[in-house]
């Protein structure tokens, strides 16, 4: 996840940029697989654990690894956008609430 987040979240980010990158677009939905084969694992620990989307998360990990080709880049640059910068706040405050027990 720390990886991830220097690359692009705190970075400027631009669609188009994003869009007309191939390179750019395997990587970030190779990530986006990657975070959502570590939710699956810990949903099977903790299946009430407190992540927004955790499901969604999985499914997309699922839609983008089976291959399918309902994913466009409109709604992976919503997930870089909207949900990455979430879902490392909530990360961050587990391992924080860990960190202190």
């Amino acid at each position: 996840m720390h990886q991830y987040h220097r690359r692009y979240i705190g970075a400027e980010k631009v669609f188009a940029t994003y869009e007309g990158n191939p390179m750019l677009q395997d990587a970030v939905e190779r990530n986006i697989a990657t975070i959502g084969e570590a939710m699956n694992k810990a949903l099977k620990l903790d299946p009430d654990l407190s992540i927004s989307f955790a499901r969604r998360i999985v499914g997309t990990r699922n839609r983008l690894i089976h291959g399918y080709d309902d994913i466009d880049n409109i709604e992976v640059w919503n997930i870089i956008v909207n949900n990455l910068p979430v879902l490392k706040t909530e990360i961050d405050s587990l391992l924080s609430d860990t960190d202190e027990q």
